[in-house]
């Protein structure tokens, strides 16, 4: 029988030679001294790399000596930006991941950020199976929008097989996340049925719309057709929301709405900041309930009635699902979706 001949590593030399520049130029570069090497010189490299592969050999010496298994407790964690480090509720997906990453004896190997990754030396010296085993893409749906960020994705899954999405969907790869349709669904159902009627909307602009008008539609069709929906991320930007619902009121001579669905804790927390300043009562002007169920739910100046998201748990599950599609000799991509629960309190 033939002996199969090992792949041969890229080296510096060889990105030099695709580059058409010194092997000193391409040194530069991988170790950041971009003063030294023209722009258009840096790119040529940068090509070169993306094309070749190259990535630093430092795990050679390991993998010779029969270590291949290495890798494969090691977990990648991909974030959308900086900012996700700031959310409270993705701190505890997060926590989630650690714990369960412990507990089955692997590694997070690293975080990075997506926009890290179109960077290919970073890109080839990360994503790797000499690096890593599996992956976790926590809601990079928030970053991922044109076709090279596509490319990137796919561009992964080639190079490790066992990802997982979390707190989003993404076909041809697994997710773990929680029914945003459901969940929005279930508050304004929650609010209907104590009389408050159809609540107006702050949130995001996904599946949990969806939601709220399936209930509305279930409970009056007109009712579906009127639906108040302002658009919210966050703190700030629920406040504004319900300031700029306020003004428009006020200007149409029509009193405020009922109740109001915030999309998230933290949209509430900036809707409830206006609501204070205003002197307007909760519940008893204005009901009101949120989606996440975050620490701060239950500790705000009213505490708030809230669907319950299985945060850590999304976290746990992602690695428990890694863990186990590791095992099979091929992955057929599947999605876990956890269930929601409403947590009531005095908002509503």
């Amino acid at each position: 029988m033939a002996n199969s001949k090992p792949e041969k590593h890229v080296t510096q030399k060889d990105v030099a030679r695709r580059a058409g520049v010194t092997r000193s130029m391409v040194s530069y570069v991988l170790n950041g001294t971009n003063r030294s090497v023209a722009p258009e010189t840096r790119q040529k490299i940068l090509d070169a790399i993306k094309e070749l592969e190259y990535r630093p050999n430092k795990n050679a010496q390991a993998l010779l000596a029969g270590e291949e298994t290495l890798a494969q407790k090691q977990i990648g964690v991909i974030l959308p930006n900086s900012a996700t480090f700031l959310r409270p509720y993705y701190t505890e997906i997060l926590s989630g991941i650690y714990d369960a990453t412990h507990n089955a004896g692997c590694h997070v190997r690293f975080i990075r950020f997506f926009e890290d990754l179109k960077n290919p030396i970073l890109f080839n010296n990360l994503i790797h199976t000499e690096e890593i085993g599996s992956i976790v893409l926590l809601a990079l749906d928030q970053v991922v929008h044109t076709g090279e960020d596509y490319k990137i994705l796919q561009n992964i899954k080639e190079r490790i097989e066992n990802v997982v999405c979390v707190d989003w969907q993404l076909e041809g790869f697994s997710s773990v996340l929680f029914n945003r349709d459901e969940a929005a669904y279930q508050a304004a159902q929650h609010l209907i049925k104590r009389g408050y009627g159809v609540p107006a909307y702050i949130g995001q602009n996904d599946q949990r719309i969806t939601g709220l008008r399936r209930a509305a539609k279930e409970n009056d069709e007109n009712s579906a057709e009127k639906l108040s929906i302002t658009e919210a991320f966050d703190m700030k930007s629920g406040y504004i929301g319900m300031k700029n619902l306020a003004i428009l009121h006020n200007a149409q001579g029509t009193p405020l709405p009922r109740c109001v669905l915030a999309g998230s804790d933290e949209i509430a927390v900036g809707i409830l900041r206006f609501l204070t300043e205003n002197d307007i009562g909760v519940p008893e002007q204005l009901a009101l309930i949120s989606i996440d169920n975050l620490e701060s739910a239950e500790f705000a100046s009213t505490p708030l009635t809230a669907v319950n998201v299985p945060k850590k748990a999304m976290g746990e599950k992602a690695v428990e699902l890694l863990v186990s599609q590791g095992t099979a000799a091929s992955i057929v991509p599947q999605t876990i979706m956890l269930p929601t629960n409403i947590i009531e309190r005095s908002s509503c």
